[in-house]
């Protein structure tokens, strides 16, 4: 008798260097470093290089990985004219999904098994990502395209691209720790998605792709503009336990709150709740995370149920004057580092993924049944 798991909760696929996930003691690392001190002493392209590399850089390993990552700050002028031309109402998550699809169009270096090409678009899509994103944003309203630059970190060359406008040193950092808390996370859905097509012996684009398709889902990236909505919608204060207590006894779901492999606070949800508090006192609307706080309360006392990363995720965002729908695809920007580690691991120790089924149909051999005698 075979024993099913939904989801396949608490199956191990596979082994993995890049991140460890500890649900029960609410911890995180990457290569054994915990997410505390990377948020600490780190930056973005470090925590890429990181991934990427197997360890942390010298000096002059992360000047030269940062230059490498910035000269790959460009798009075919067949993905720019089709970001200009998408529909001004799409969803900015499929207009990256076909983006990053595009991109594989234009690479026609073939041999996807070989591994310094790989790691090469590896860094290339973890750079053209960003792009894509706020070159859409700023095609959607009309607004012209702002010319690339390559003095700027991954997260204030983001920031800049959206605005048109050289964003300050603490809008840069608190992004770019965004970026690190997203990076990578174990055997997540989108993750999964872009190991189990990378195993095909497919390409790094459509790995990616599938990747991006998945983070899309609600119960996935789309978590984090949920919140925000989510907030929105209660509007004030005072509001919050009624709200709260309707969704309770109607058994809906609360986003942001709660996590599949996390028992205990997510260990990501401190750092940005302490930038959320900074952020909204600085902008006098401290009223976003006084109700985000009293929501977390009522979760833990009455579900036992703490705050993810999301919860706080979406605060940051949306006080950086960050649009709701471009929440998810800053998600992807960074997530886009670990997917590409994770594909390039995965190709170095290859198995195609093939779980079984457990049957529950009909019990065969059913009879054959005439085309006149069916009903």
């Amino acid at each position: 008798m075979s024993v099913v798991a939904k989801g396949l909760e608490g199956i191990v696929a596979n082994e993995s260097k890049l991140s460890k996930v500890e649900g029960l003691e609410g911890k995180l690392s990457y290569l054994g470093l915990t997410i505390d001190d990377l948020v600490e002493h780190s930056t973005f392209e470090e925590v890429t290089h990181l991934l990427h590399r197997g360890k942390l850089p010298t000096e002059s390993e992360l000047e030269s990985f940062t230059q490498t990552l910035r000269a790959q700050r460009s798009l075919p002028s067949g993905v720019i004219e089709f970001l200009q031309s998408a529909p001004k109402d799409a969803g900015p998550m499929d207009v990256l999904r076909t983006g990053v699809s595009m991109l594989g169009l234009y690479d026609t270096r073939g041999n996807h098994q070989d591994r310094p090409l790989n790691e090469e678009r590896a860094l290339s899509i973890v750079a053209k990502v960003p792009l894509m994103v706020a070159y859409y944003h700023r095609a959607r309203q009309g607004k012209d395209l702002p010319p690339i630059r390559t003095d700027l970190s991954e997260a204030g060359h983001f920031l800049y691209l959206i605005s048109g406008q050289e964003p300050s040193a603490d809008a840069t950092r608190t992004l770019d720790v965004g970026y690190i808390l997203h990076a990578d996370h174990g055997m997540n859905a989108s993750t999964f998605s872009s190991r189990v097509t990378i195993a095909t012996l497919s390409d790094i684009y459509s790995a990616v792709t599938s990747a991006i398709g998945t983070l899309k889902g609600p119960l996935h990236g789309g978590a984090n503009e949920g919140v925000i909505k989510m907030l929105l919608e209660i509007g004030s204060e005072d509001a919050v336990d009624a709200w709260v207590e309707e969704r309770l006894t109607k058994k809906e779901k609360i986003m942001g709150i709660g996590h599949r492999v996390y028992k205990v606070l997510d260990p990501r949800a401190p750092h940005l709740r302490k930038m959320a508090i900074k952020l909204t006192k600085e902008l006098g609307e401290p009223k976003w995370i006084r109700m985000s706080e009293r929501i977390a309360e009522i979760m833990r006392e009455r579900k036992k149920l703490e705050a993810n990363v999301d919860f706080y995720s979406a605060t940051v965002y949306y006080s950086l004057d960050i649009p709701t729908d471009l929440f998810t695809p800053i998600f992807a920007i960074s997530r886009a580092a670990g997917w590409t580690a994770q594909i390039l691991e995965q190709l170095d120790d290859n198995r195609l993924y093939r779980p079984l089924t457990d049957y529950t149909g009909p019990e065969p051999p059913q009879p054959w049944i005439p085309m006149d005698q069916r009903s």
